[in-house]
């Protein structure tokens, strides 16, 4: 039973008491499952704040383990060692509110700022000099990773569990893609900021918005190229 616990959701809530043979289920307001915690909000501030903590505790190792900060080896231990902190499972809990977005760019923006040899002097320069995008643009990727694998079934998730799939039969919709043979997706109209921000909802507009030569990628590596080259011309 200690394993067993009850979160309850929305300001609605009735909170009830709940039991599973006889004992009564203990409340709590925050529980991490798969690595990732919530809590009674469902909004990600609280993990994006865990995130930034660890990776900023691995960052502050290496940085003295190694005095000579290069933008080859360095920039390699940070994409390993720190960056993958700030991105575990980020389709799950993409931040949208700015603070928690800056929470964890600054952890990047710190370790950009240790490599020895750079000419920019803005954050913005030397990310590219680096050839190194924003965190932010890297969830927006793997949000169009993620649903990609889901379309052609290299995760096991059906499509429309959780997309609106736009058919040729519906009214013209800036959401419809004319070309046959790609899916487009229905955004569906949400009142909550909770709501507008979830994986399907956003992911389903950043699709719509791809050039139609991306989305008719045929395998993962092909659209990943693809989307790589989609972002360098918006640069």
């Amino acid at each position: 039973m200690s394993k067993c616990k009850v979160m309850h959701l929305g300001s609605r809530n009735n909170n009830f008491t709940y039991t599973m043979k006889g004992e009564i289920l203990s409340v709590v307001d925050r529980e991490k499952d798969i690595g990732i915690t919530f809590n009674e909000s469902l909004k990600p501030g609280l993990y994006c704040k865990e995130a930034a903590r660890i990776a900023r505790g691995v960052l502050f190792q290496i940085s003295r383990s190694f005095h000579y900060r290069d933008r080859h080896v360095f920039l390699n231990l940070y994409k390993r060692y720190v960056r993958v902190h700030l991105e575990f499972a980020t389709p799950v809990w993409s931040p949208w509110q700015v603070g928690d977005i800056a929470t964890l760019e600054k952890v990047q923006q710190k370790a950009v700022g240790m490599i020895s040899g750079l000419k920019g002097k803005t954050y913005e320069e030397k990310l590219k000099e680096l050839n190194l995008p924003t965190l932010e643009n890297r969830r927006y990727r793997a949000d169009l990773i993620q649903l990609f694998k889901i379309l052609n079934n290299i995760d096991s998730v059906e499509a429309r569990t959780w997309f609106q799939i736009v058919n040729e039969n519906r009214p013209n919709t800036r959401a419809i893609n004319s070309d046959h043979g790609v899916i487009s997706f229905q955004i569906p109209v949400k009142r909550t900021e909770l709501s507008r921000n979830v994986f399907s909802v956003r992911a389903a507009k950043f699709w719509n918005d791809l050039p139609v030569h991306v989305k008719k990628a045929v395998t993962l590596s092909t659209f990943k190229k693809r989307l790589d080259i989609h972002f360098q011309t918006l640069a």
